[in-house]
C-alpha cells in the first residue's frame, strides 16, 4: 500500500471550549495579548490553544492522524512536514513504519536537525504513520508495539489553577474526593513560596503523593536546598529543576537527593537521553510523544529501562491524537508509572474526536481500536483550520 497523500491543519482553537493559557495562579491569557511570558516562568504562551495536526492518507483511502506538540507558531513545523517531508514520503510504500522513520529523519540529520521543529514535524508524521499502519492492519498502536502491559495508565493531576495556597489545597481536597492519588505542583517561584504550596496542598489532601514542577527556574545550590526539602516532604518527582542545558547539574542534584530528578520535555531523541541517563543526570525520563514520536519514543523507553530509570510521558496542551499516542507508549512501557492528566486541556482535547477518550483524574483506559484507536472528526478540523 502506497502512501497517496499528507495533509498538514494549523488550529488556533479560540472561543469558550479553548484552553486560554490558563496557569498556575488561576488567571487566563486575553486571546488579542499573542504570545507572552508570564513571570517567574520564561517560556512563551500562546492566548490560544495552538497545534499542527497531520492526516496521512493511502491509496485505498485509509488514513493516519498525527499531532506536533507546537504552542507555539505551529506553521513552523507545518512548513517543514509540507515543503520537505510530504515530497519524500508520498507514493512510499508503507509496509512498516520504521523504515520510513528513518528515511524522514535522515532528510536534515546532517545538517543538525535531529531537534527542534524538524523533531516536532516528523514526530506528527511518525504518530501518522503507526495510526495508519495500525488501521491497515486491524491492530492497534500498542499490540504493534509488542502488546500493551496494562490497560489502564494511572494519572497525575497536573496543576491546581487557582490564586492562592488556600485555593490551590481546597482544590486538590476537591480532587481527592474524585479518586486522584497524585498531584503535581507548577511552582519555580521561590523555595519559601513552593514549600509554602507544597505544605498546604500536603495538609488538606493528605492521601496524596505530590510532585513539584520548578520550571527550570533555579541553580544548583537553590535546587539541592529545595530538593532536600523535598526530601523531607517524600515528593514524588521534583520535574525541570534547573536550565536544560545543565546536564552537569543535573547530575549532581540527582546525587544529592533522594526525590526522583524528572526531565525530558525538552528533549527529542535518543541521543540525547542516552547523554543524560549514562550520566545519571535524571530518576524519571519524561519524553513527550507529540515531540519524539512514537518510534523514537519506544527507542527512549528502552534506553531508559537499561538504566533501571522509569518513563512518565509529557503531556501537555496536546489534542486528542497527542494524548491517544502518549497512552499507547505509556500502555507498552515496561515501567511506566503515570501519564500526565491535565484537568483543564482534557476537554479542549476531546473537542476533536466523535468519541472521546475514557480519560480521568485516576488514568486513562486504553483505546482498543485499530491504529490509535481514535475517530478523529475530520469535518471540524477543516473547517477550524479554515479560520486560521
Amino acid at each position: 500500500m502506497r502512501i497517496a497523500e499528507v495533509t498538514t491543519y494549523v488550529l488556533k482553537l479560540s472561543g469558550p471550549q479553548a484552553y486560554l493559557g490558563k496557569l498556575e495562579d488561576g488567571s487566563e491569557l486575553s486571546e488579542d495579548r499573542g504570545y507572552v511570558v508570564r513571570e517567574p516562568w520564561r517560556s512563551l504562551y500562546s492566548g490560544r490553544f495552538e497545534t499542527m495536526l497531520v492526516r496521512v492518507t493511502a491509496e485505498d483511502g485509509t488514513t493516519g492522524w498525527g499531532e506536533a506538540l507546537a504552542p507555539v507558531a505551529p506553521e513552523v513545523p507545518a512548513a517543514i512536514v509540507d515543503r520537505m517531508l510530504a515530497g519524500w514520503l508520498t507514493g512510499r510504500e508503507i509496509t512498516g513504519v520504521r523504515p520510513l522513520w528513518l528515511g524522514l529523519r535522515d532528510l536534515m540529520r546532517e545538517r543538525g536537525h535531529l531537534v527542534g521543529h524538524q523533531a516536532d514535524a516528523l514526530a506528527a508524521v511518525d504518530i501518522a504513520l503507526w495510526d495508519l499502519y495500525g488501521k491497515l492492519t486491524g491492530l492497534s498502536v500498542a499490540d504493534l508495539l509488542g502488546g500493551a502491559v496494562r490497560t489502564h495508565v494511572p494519572a497525575y493531576i497536573s496543576g491546581l489553577a487557582r490564586s492562592t495556597d488556600a485555593e490551590r489545597a481546597a482544590l486538590a481536597a476537591d480532587w481527592v474526593t474524585k479518586g486522584a492519588s497524585l498531584v503535581k505542583l507548577a511552582l519555580g517561584k521561590g523555595i519559601e513560596a513552593d514549600l509554602a504550596t507544597f505544605d498546604a496542598v500536603a495538609e488538606a489532601a493528605p492521601p496524596m503523593r505530590i510532585a513539584v514542577d520548578a520550571h527550570w527556574a533555579y541553580r544548583i545550590g537553590e535546587a539541592v536546598e529545595l530538593g532536600q526539602e523535598l526530601d523531607r516532604r517524600k515528593a514524588l518527582f521534583f520535574e525541570a529543576p534547573l536550565v536544560p542545558e545543565d546536564v552537569d547539574g543535573h547530575a549532581e542534584l540527582a546525587g544529592r537527593i533522594r526525590t526522583p530528578v524528572a526531565v525530558g520535555e525538552a528533549m527529542r531523541n535518543r541521543y540525547e537521553f542516552a547523554d543524560w541517563l549514562g550520566r545519571r543526570a535524571l530518576r524519571l525520563a519524561q519524553p513527550d510523544v507529540a515531540r519524539t514520536g512514537i518510534t523514537e519514543a519506544m527507542s527512549i523507553a528502552e534506553l531508559a529501562s537499561a538504566h533501571h530509570v522509569p518513563v512518565a510521558c509529557h503531556h501537555s496542551v496536546g489534542l486528542g491524537i497527542a494524548l491517544a499516542a502518549g497512552i499507547h507508549v505509556s500502555a507498552a512501557g515496561a515501567d511506566t508509572p503515570f501519564f500526565e492528566y491535565q484537568p483543564d486541556t482534557v476537554p479542549v482535547a476531546q473537542s476533536i474526536l466523535r468519541t472521546p477518550l475514557s480519560a480521568g483524574p485516576t488514568g486513562f483506559a486504553v483505546p482498543t481500536g485499530p491504529g490509535l484507536g481514535i475517530d478523529v472528526d475530520t469535518d471540524l478540523i477543516t473547517e477550524l483550520a479554515k479560520e486560521n
